[in-house]
């Protein structure tokens, strides 16, 4: 995977925020990015061989190497002499919804002297957090990412991220920077921006008009899977007590993708994404916990 390692502090709140004094809240720092839960969430799924290609600060180089070491990744972590890691401000609120505020530091500056086709070698499936797309440097890096990847004639999946980041950005940009992948991973709201239409379902079609396979999470709703112009399976939510929906969609992405480099169909693999995603919302940030309950909806 190549993408983005980011400080999380997440500040879990009940009440409504008081704006100008006080709001209690439970607020953790924890590693987080698009990139790395993913990365987590597969490793945690079942793959022996998860791999990750990010840029950090060296203020938390180590403590994000230790994490991703102990969930399994092997990361590649460059070290920016400029920017700190970047860090994301979760606000949760108590229906379990967050809010980022983001300042990308060191993770959009990975670029093309980070990487070496070599990296490439034994690699299954390449997955690229959408992130990477919405600066210069990264967008580069990127490119040349995919187009080792087709050298390689290695499978590739984008995630689309952000829908704040993609509508400024531009939903068509995006796309025409992002062509090539074999799988575009966006969520309802990505998805409805991408194709300028308001229902998920239709949105998921046109995409797969543009990619082989799009799958489209829908929150509570599960997710659903398109392929050639047309919806070709709906898949039901797992239920969950949610707590903290930050990194749900990471989860979805790392589980939906070990199961595909297992060999299930995109089906098969969407319904373990949706297992992992209801995992993810009953536990604090966004990454897996080897003592999460199993089960619980995305």
């Amino acid at each position: 995977m190549v993408g983005d390692v980011v400080t999380d502090v997440v500040a879990r709140y009940r009440p409504p925020l008081a704006h100008g004094t006080d709001t209690a809240a439970e607020i953790r720092t924890l590693p987080g990015g698009a990139g790395a839960n993913a990365a987590c969430w597969a490793a945690r799924s079942g793959c022996a061989d998860v791999r990750l290609l990010a840029r950090v600060g060296a203020e938390s180089h180590d403590w994000h190497a230790e994490q991703l070491r102990r969930a399994g990744v092997r990361a590649r972590l460059v070290i920016d002499a400029r920017a700190p890691t970047a860090t994301v401000i979760s606000l949760v609120d108590a229906d379990a919804e967050r809010t980022f505020l983001t300042d990308n530091g060191a993770a959009l500056r990975l670029s093309p002297a980070d990487w070496s086709p070599s990296l490439l070698d034994g690699v299954g499936r390449l997955h690229l957090s959408g992130y990477l797309f919405f600066a210069d440097t990264s967008r580069r890096l990127a490119l040349a990412v995919m187009a080792s990847a087709r050298e390689h004639g290695i499978a590739v999946s984008v995630d689309p991220a952000s829908a704040g980041f993609l509508e400024q950005f531009g939903p068509e940009r995006f796309l025409a920077s992002a062509e090539g992948p074999d799988t575009l991973l966006p969520n309802a709201d990505e998805a409805c921006l991408l194709t300028g239409l308001r229902d998920p379902l239709r949105a998921a079609a046109e995409l797969s008009r543009r990619v082989p396979v799009a799958v489209v999470t829908l929150g509570g709703a599960g997710a659903v899977v398109a392929e050639a112009g047309a919806v070709t399976a709906r898949i039901p939510p797992v239920p969950a007590r949610a707590v903290d929906s930050t990194g749900a969609g990471d989860a979805f992405t790392g589980a939906f993708l070990a199961a595909r480099l297992a060999g299930a169909d995109p089906a098969a693999a969407a319904a373990e994404g949706c297992r992992a995603g209801a995992r993810s919302v009953m536990l604090p940030g966004g990454r897996p916990d080897a003592g999460a309950p199993e089960g619980g909806a995305y």
